[in-house]
């Protein structure tokens, strides 16, 4: 048995000696489009994250597993390959406890001034100071706040949980307009979008989310408001954000843009006030307890496809 993977790269350097267990291993840091058809020659499982599986490649190989190195299955063509019986895998949950500890670190960086205190303090302001503290900025506490969570997923629960166990009053939007949990209110978008002091967005990225969050619905947020995207990027208009972000005085983390890598000139780097917005390059689900559970899950896949075929 052969197996590919394709895109080593984007699962952090880990070690993947272990597949070489079932068979021919080979695997390639990065694929570029035009040589994806060339590396998948002879072999029966592909491993891939971000590399596009579709149907040209899918008629032009012999694949009969594709095994997806995360949850969405968007780079692949889903319904080709169930025509053709190659049977395809994702690994799900195993990010969740590092997206949510990122959605807070996110959230807290805002209320709690992190980001301008250390610079505050290195660059010797407090050395200056006639008094212990300093209330140039002032920090906020998450108790008392209104959460609203977009996508009561699992990674939303787990978000939820946790801001009320701060003390935050959380309400949520369910993006599929299937979920409905006693636990929380709900609410519709505008009203959640108008009403809360913090909105992080936990959703996939689907025909009912793209472009959810656009110039109008912007409009809506409230002074200081803080939103989080670690969902999908867009999900928010980045071009609409940038441009509400110059009128308005609303704060904002992300952690996906629609493109990714980030676009050269990107509307979000022009943003005038800096301080209010934080980028992360789409790292948190990326912690190392997250990739060990990820490569495990891997093998755990293959292996099963191997004993029962399935």
């Amino acid at each position: 048995m052969k197996i590919v993977c394709l895109d080593s790269a984007t699962l952090g350097g880990a070690d993947l000696s272990k597949f070489s267990e079932f068979g021919d291993f080979v695997s390639y840091e990065l694929t570029p489009k035009d040589k994806v058809i060339e590396r998948l020659k002879n072999a029966d499982v592909a491993m891939v994250n971000k590399v596009i599986l579709d149907e040209n490649v899918l008629k032009n190989t012999n694949l009969k597993l594709i095994l997806e190195t995360a949850t969405g299955l968007n780079n692949i063509d889903i319904e080709y390959a169930k025509k053709q019986g190659i049977i395809v895998k994702n690994v799900a949950a195993y990010s969740t406890k590092s997206v949510v500890q990122h959605s807070f670190a996110l959230i807290f960086a805002f209320l709690n001034q992190t980001i301008f205190y250390n610079d505050w303090v290195k660059k010797g302001k407090w050395c200056e100071s006639e008094i212990f503290t300093d209330f140039t900025q002032m920090l906020s506490d998450l108790s008392g706040k209104k959460h609203g969570i977009i996508g009561l997923g699992t990674i939303g629960k787990e978000v939820a949980r946790i801001s009320s166990a701060f003390g935050a009053r959380v309400c949520y939007y369910s993006t599929s307009g299937a979920n409905h949990n006693a636990e929380y209110e709900k609410l519709e978008l505008n009203e959640l979008l108008k009403t809360c002091d913090i909105i992080s967005i936990h959703a996939p990225l689907n025909e009912k989310t793209h472009n959810l969050i656009s110039y109008k619905e912007l409009k809506m947020l409230k002074n200081e408001a803080i939103l989080i995207n670690v969902g999908r990027g867009g999900i928010i208009n980045e071009a609409d954000l940038a441009r509400a972000m110059d009128e308005g005085n609303f704060r904002v983390g992300l952690d996906v843009l629609e493109n990714e890598p980030m676009l050269k000139n990107h509307p979000l780097l022009s943003v005038k006030d800096k301080n209010r917005l934080l980028i992360t390059p789409h790292i948190a689900w990326a912690s190392k307890e997250s990739l060990a559970t990820l490569i495990q899950k891997l093998y755990e896949n293959l292996k099963e496809w191997v004993e029962n075929g399935k």
